[in-house]
């Protein structure tokens, strides 16, 4: 399809907080729509995906003032982390919209001026509660127990003058729309909630600017006021596609506008599916054609708590499983409609069952087999039988069916019709048996054809799963040395090229993990973590409630004794950071170029927190050098910098008390 036929997606995501580091449940969301924004592609759609940030208002102030620095430092900051995760999780967004641009800004302004002067913007004062965390106002017969309905904290009395929207003069027109547009609001159970609990008892109006606090877009015509979060932040969805208030709107809005998908949380439906379409009928805009509120995902073992120190963060679920896994995790144990959950230990589970076992034993064994039976050569040879035809339709059933639950946003589901096609093809190698079938000559055709079905269920397979797991899919596609398939090429099986040949050295695409050392691990980073946020919230205390005046030191837990024999496996030398970088797809790790006599090695080390790529150069450090290399973050470890940690997870390099050759023996 020429790519001016095609016909236009926009698909955006909810706009993060920048009230701090996204944790995994928010990351999610990005996958999420990565992954449809993927798929709506491959379907020859023409996609704009876009995604960014939040960035005004009082929390944010309040937390710039307790870091010392500007509210726009501060989100400048936690804005590119943001970023930066999304990045890492190799999502594929076409605009990262902030709400402190200057266009977006301007804009804001321009659409508040517009309802005031239509009459649906109005100034009076403010009586009631407010919920800072959530930035809410309510009524008393709102609030649960003198606490915010929405996120269970504390609300406080709130007077201030105040513009507010006429929410009531839209509120039938919002009615009618969604119940003559049933996919509007989805899931279902989203739309019942917003019709029964807020349309239909009647809407107040709502206020939309502040004067309690200065960290927003000025109303340009009142000064002493800020346009209040969700006018700002709601807006831009066009905004970002170069809506023009005056109507000199840029080519992109014409173009996408009205949004096909917003996938948001389900925590702010409410704002989506209410305040969202009532400001574009306002502004006498079409509505988006559908909201979808999906599910939250949860910590398995409670509530995420710094204290704890069992805040899940993508970037760290990436240094153990690698970003394919992650975005497998997320995507594939999430239902439709209920929360789903996270756990270390499912998450360990799934990469050793069906990532590991599953899909990459599955590759590696079918590129084996081919390599070793015909040196590498894939041919159809016409040899059939009827198992052949049930792998068959099970391939073909499963692209149909992939199509149908993608197309209502099941994307779970779609994973699991992919995984099918591994299963299925696991399980052929069972029952056909090639390794029998090589024993005998004249089974020889079979035993082609056998590999060729194969390698063309896996071809499939592979290319339906790059829009969830795209380095995967590269991956498996580059080892059967055969591009990815489209999906109008996927109606009939057989068209991997007949004759191909597959690469020579199959690459393990998951490696197992044991489950207790990655426990043991999880463990120890958790541990530190909280000591960290220990140490976070003594900061300010006097020295005397926070020094250790016992001087006894530190008391860590023994591990099992070793005999001499065991110590002399290791060879400690001494080495010299000749050079050193930051890992791009790591928070924690460092990697440095370490000469060691003669030799140059790559080391990875979890340092980061607490010495820069500059502080390393020059020093001389203490290094085990006959470790098996290891592949962190994608990257090779050859070696480990030894390092003392006191009891707040601070970190020292250990060096030799006197200046000493690199390569010297340490014994």
């Amino acid at each position: 399809m020429c790519d001016k036929c095609k016909k236009p997606y926009y698909i955006t995501t909810a706009i993060a907080y920048t009230s701090g580091k996204p944790h995994i449940g928010n990351t999610y969301e990005i996958v999420l729509a990565d992954s449809i924004a993927r798929y709506k592609r491959e379907q020859g759609y023409d996609v704009r995906f876009q995604t960014g940030t939040d960035e005004h208002g009082q929390k944010i102030e309040l937390k710039a003032a307790e870091a010392g620095v500007t509210p726009k430092e501060f989100v400048d900051d936690v804005a590119g982390q943001i970023k930066t995760i999304w990045d890492l999780m190799n999502t594929s967004y076409d605009k990262f919209i902030r709400t402190t641009d200057a266009d977006h800004e301007k804009q804001v302004q321009k659409i508040f001026k517009k309802l005031y002067d239509k009459g649906d913007i109005y100034k009076s004062n403010y009586e009631g509660l407010y919920c800072t965390p959530c930035e809410s106002f309510w009524t008393p017969s709102q609030v649960v127990d003198g606490k915010c309905p929405d996120c269970g904290r504390p609300v406080q009395p709130a007077s201030e003058e105040a513009y507010f929207f006429r929410m009531s003069k839209y509120a039938q027109r919002l009615i009618d729309h969604i119940n003559t547009h049933p996919e509007f609001i989805q899931p279902v159970s989203r739309k019942n909630e917003m019709m029964n609990n807020f349309l239909l008892p009647g809407l107040q109006d709502l206020c939309v600017s502040r004067t309690s606090f200065k960290w927003g877009i000025t109303v340009d015509f009142d000064p002493r006021h800020v346009v209040y979060v969700w006018l700002d932040a709601l807006t831009n969805y066009i905004t970002g596609l170069g809506y023009d208030c005056d109507g000199n709107h840029g080519e992109l809005f014409g173009k996408y506008w009205p949004a096909d998908l917003h996938l948001i949380g389900k925590d702010i439906i409410r704002f989506h599916t209410i305040y969202w379409p009532i400001f574009l009928m306002a502004l006498d805009l079409p509505l988006p054609k559908q909201v979808f509120g999906h599910p939250w995902l949860l910590q398995g073992d409670g509530k995420m708590s710094k204290s704890k120190g069992n805040v899940l963060y993508a970037d760290t679920l990436v240094d153990f499983f690698g970003v394919d896994a992650v975005r497998y995790f997320v995507l594939h144990e999430m239902p439709f409609e209920n929360d789903g959950v996270i756990t270390w230990e499912l998450m360990i589970e799934r990469l050793n069952s069906d990532l590991a076992n599953i899909l990459g034993n599955l590759v590696k064994r079918t590129v084996s087999m081919t390599n070793q039976y015909f040196g590498g050569t894939v041919t159809s040879t016409g040899v059939t039988e009827p198992v052949d035809a049930e792998l068959k339709e099970t391939v073909l059933e499963a692209v149909r069916r992939v199509n149908e639950k993608m197309d209502k946003l099941r994307v779970a589901d779609a994973i699991t019709e992919i995984f099918g096609i591994f299963r299925r093809s696991n399980k052929y190698i069972d029952e056909t048996a090639p390794w029998l079938l090589a024993k005998e000559e004249e089974k020889k055709g079979r035993l082609a054809e056998v590999l060729y079905n194969l390698a063309e269920s896996i071809t499939i397979g592979a290319s339906l799963l790059y829009s969830f797991m795209p380095e995967t899919s590269e991956k498996i596609l580059a080892q059967l040395c055969t591009e990815k398939r489209a999906l109008d090429q996927m109606d009939v099986f057989g068209r991997y090229p007949n004759g191909n040949k597959v690469t020579e050295n199959p690459e393990t695409l998951f490696a197992r993990l044991k489950p207790a050392d990655v426990m043991k691990q999880v463990e120890e980073m958790q541990k530190k973590a909280a000591r960290e946020s220990e140490k976070t919230q003594t900061a300010g205390k006097p020295a005397d409630e926070n020094d250790d005046k016992s001087g006894n030191g530190i008391d860590i837990e023994p591990k099992p004794e070793i005999t001499y024999e065991d110590f002399a496996k290791l060879q400690f030398q001494v080495g010299e950071i000749i050079s050193c970088e930051a890992v791009p797809k790591s928070k924690k790790l460092l990697c440095s170029q370490v000469k060691v006599g003669g030799q140059v090695r790559q080391i990875l080390s979890g340092i980061r927190s607490c010495y820069s790529p500059e502080e390393m150069v020059g020093k001389k450090v203490m290094v085990v050098t006959n470790l098996k290399p290891a592949k962190l973050s994608g990257m090779v470890s050859e070696g480990m910098l030894l390092c003392a940690e006191d009891e707040n997870g601070n970190l020292a390099l250990m060096k030799p008390e006197k200046d000493m050759p690199s390569g010297a023996e340490i014994c």
